[in-house]
């Protein structure tokens, strides 16, 4: 269970994160977490609800608030994904979820180096902060200082995999190769932006215009830790519908209920060009308060409870 002085430091994160979208003319939403149908994910695995779903993430309703002509948001919102609890992982975690429209992929980079930047300042007595403002993180320092790293997916294959990165994926090797081989070097310097993941990965990404084989994705890492989740939003209704059918595919292999999000699909036809990110909170809070474990820094831990 948290202290009185980690559930106001926690208390004093969220309220500058707020404070941060609001003087950025951002509008903050509040949808709804229950939901009859999700966007087909075959890598997560929903908790269900008397027949319906606890949401993975708000994207869906946020994209269709944005057809209805919404410029930008953010939300704040608990999520809930079946994975085993751990270090680094809740089953139940707190998302930072926000969208531009008329932005890609790089200017959402651009504004995550400003949030931390902002969070690192304006909240004292963050305890895995130095002097300077830098994240101390298992006994090594790492800079805030603008600009950040970027990387390319595929040159991260190259220094730090002995295969590439469109090998792995034909041997369904990338998500080891990438959680054992690569993730523990990122971010230990300054955090690092990996981006433009082969279109096999795009999810929800839309593709490059000059390289057709990559997507415009990255990932957001600080000290081996992934942090977020970007792209360039896919805005082709019939795109993203062949890349959904895929998924419902695979999803049903695993024995699971499946079916189209068609308001989601139609919505997207109003969209227009949007760049969107999922931050984790949780680990963000983790490493601002010198923390090495989620439980840490979560109000309760209701494990005790069994």
């Amino acid at each position: 269970m948290s202290t009185p002085h980690s559930l106001r430091q926690r208390s004093m994160l969220l309220q500058a994160i707020r404070s941060f979208f609001f003087n950025r003319d951002y509008i903050e939403v509040d949808t709804p977490i229950r939901l009859p149908v999700l966007l087909p994910e075959a890598h997560i695995q929903p908790f269900t609800s008397d027949g319906w779903f606890l949401q993975t993430s708000p994207e869906l309703c946020m994209k269709m608030l944005l057809a209805g002509g919404c410029e930008q948001i953010f939300q704040l919102c608990h999520c809930f994904r079946k994975e085993e609890s751990g270090c680094y992982h809740q089953t139940e975690f707190t998302m930072l979820e926000w969208y531009h429209r008329g932005w890609d992929y790089t200017d959402l980079m651009s504004e995550c180096e400003d949030l931390f930047n902002i969070l690192a300042s304006r909240v004292s007595g963050l305890n895995g902060l130095n002097a300077k403002g830098d994240i101390v993180y298992k006994g090594r320092t790492i800079s805030l200082g603008k600009p950040w790293s970027r990387l390319s997916l595929r040159d991260a294959f190259v220094h730090f995999a002995d295969i590439t990165a469109d090998e792995a994926i034909a041997k369904d090797r990338f998500e080891e190769i990438l959680v054992e081989e690569i993730e523990p070097h990122l971010g230990w310097e300054r955090p690092v932006f990996l981006y433009d993941y082969p279109v096999q990965l795009a999810s929800l990404a839309k593709v490059k215009d000059d390289s057709p084989d990559l997507a415009e994705r990255f990932e957001l890492y600080i000290g081996g830790l992934e942090l977020a989740n970007g792209f360039s939003e896919l805005v082709d209704a019939a795109v993203q519908r062949e890349r959904f059918v895929q998924e419902m595919g695979a999803i049903r292999q695993l024995d699971r209920d499946v079916r189209m999000p068609e308001q989601f699909l139609q919505a997207l036809e109003r969209l227009g060009d949007t760049a969107g990110i999922a931050l984790g909170v949780d680990r963000v809070m983790m490493l601002l308060l010198g923390k090495e474990k989620l439980t840490e820094i979560l109000p309760i831990d209701v494990r005790i409870m069994q």
